[in-house]
């Protein structure tokens, strides 16, 4: 590199709030106990029947009180539920690490007040449009009737009508670890062929009694909550998903020179990095999103809450040797050979410090002087409220509606051993929430 990390004239940075005006549901716990209750599972699942409530491996806001709340209206219609495991080949593909991932989001039966079942035994019940077999969770199957609960947004690999929502609980996150390898075998292509196949399949040979469907806003909280029938889910899921994805946060800027990232993690996106907003999918054979264009991302930490799985640093171009050590490889492992997209997980270019990371962006992102790159400065893909960026994008900043500066331009804030001070940045993220180390 022309200029070492210890002589880069750094640009100054200024924090920038993105105010996004949505809908967000007052009471989530109450709003989907009032959903179940006047929903017709009565009519489908028989009086004292065992019913499956589906909770994933993703954070979803209020999640403990939305179960629980749906557990104790369940069983104020006379049923007996019980949760199930329903994350594909998520937590080591199996039933310990599954166990452990719901423990982690807070999920427990003392804390939802029922079982929870975590088997990855699976039963067979026909083979999809290849051949292959289409696998689904034994709890789930014996039981009376299923609550699929699940989150509706968009997937981080495929555009399609049906992406991460009701079907992909039933076909993926309840096929455990075999289910879900059949469904990613043959790539993108089978991916978004199997998904509504699989899904609408399902929805025919198995006891579904009702889709609970949460839709987020900006600030990933739940903007509404929808009981679907299962006789419905089909034609309702597409519009649901419309709907997600305009109330989706992103990047507010179409190119950028730099991207810095401060941590990726499972707790995230399932990918790490939301492809939906770094623009980069990193699937073979597959083109990446037309923007936002960024000529060098670089993400400096996993989460602590994803347990060393790194999924999705290899959408970086750049990355910490901090990083490097805290990698795990067995959950990468698993996840990458159960969905075959293999680039998500090459590990890029690290160096020893945040410093040396940022500068060797700036010296390479195909701009003369450091001053001139359009660079943000973000927590994770996950939290955008608030962003940091460059002289060269205030114009840009001043001229968005929905955005607006709360500093003057000031230092990057490294520390004496060039660490990036990502607390003092992003306070309200959840790395300025966790408690000092």
């Amino acid at each position: 590199m022309s200029t070492s990390p210890h002589d880069m004239n750094f640009p100054p940075i200024a924090k920038v709030r993105q105010n996004f005006n949505h809908p967000e549901v007052d009471d989530p716990a109450a709003a989907a106990a009032r959903v179940v209750i006047g929903s017709g599972i009565v009519a489908r699942v028989p009086a004292g029947g065992r019913v499956a409530v589906t909770v994933g491996s993703r954070g979803i806001a209020d999640l403990v009180p939305i179960v629980r709340a749906v557990i104790e209206a369940l069983r104020s219609l006379g049923f007996r539920p019980f949760v199930v495991a329903a994350m594909g080949s998520h937590g080591g593909g199996t039933a310990e690490g599954q166990r452990g991932l719901l423990a982690e989001l807070g999920v427990t039966e003392a804390s939802v007040g029922c079982p929870v079942r975590c088997e990855m035994d699976t039963v067979v019940l026909g083979t999809n449009a290849f051949g292959l077999p289409i696998h689904f969770d034994r709890n789930a199957f014996d039981a009376h009737g299923i609550v699929v609960l699940n989150r509706i947004k968009p997937h981080t690999s495929f555009t399609g009508d049906y992406e991460s929502g009701l079907l992909k609980m039933l076909a993926i996150g309840l096929g455990k670890r075999q289910g879900a390898a059949q469904v990613h075998k043959l790539g993108l292509p089978g991916l978004v062929k199997l998904l509504p196949e699989v899904g609408a399949f399902l929805l025919q040979r198995t006891p579904v009694a009702l889709g609970l469907a949460i839709v987020e806003n900006a600030d990933d909280r739940p903007a509404r909550i929808v009981a679907v029938e299962p006789e419905e889910i089909l034609a309702v899921e597409p519009t649901l998903l419309a709907e997600a994805r305009s109330l989706m946060p992103g990047l507010p800027f179409a190119e950028l020179d730099v991207l810095i990232v401060g941590e990726l993690g499972k707790n995230y996106s399932g990918t790490g990095m939301d492809p939906n907003v770094i623009g980069r999918l990193r699937v073979e054979t597959t083109r990446d999103h037309p923007a936002p264009v960024i000529t060098r991302l670089a993400v400096l930490d996993v989460s602590e809450e994803s347990r060393g799985n790194a999924l999705g640093v290899g959408f970086a171009d750049l990355t910490t040797e901090r990083l490097v050590r805290a990698i795990d490889p067995t959950p990468i492992w698993v996840n990458s050979f159960t969905s075959n997209f293999l680039a998500r997980a090459r590990v890029p270019l690290a160096m020893p410090t945040d410093r040396e990371v940022v500068s060797a962006c700036l010296d390479t992102c195909w701009r003369i002087d450091p001053a001139e790159a359009r660079m943000a400065l973000i927590p994770n893909t996950l939290e955008l409220t608030t962003l940091w960026v460059t002289r060269p994008l205030a114009a840009e900043v001043e001229a968005h509606p929905s955005l607006d500066f709360e500093t003057d331009f000031l230092p990057i804030p490294f520390d004496d051993r060039g660490g990036l001070d990502q607390r003092a940045l992003f306070p309200e993220s959840l790395r300025g929430r966790r408690a000092p180390r």
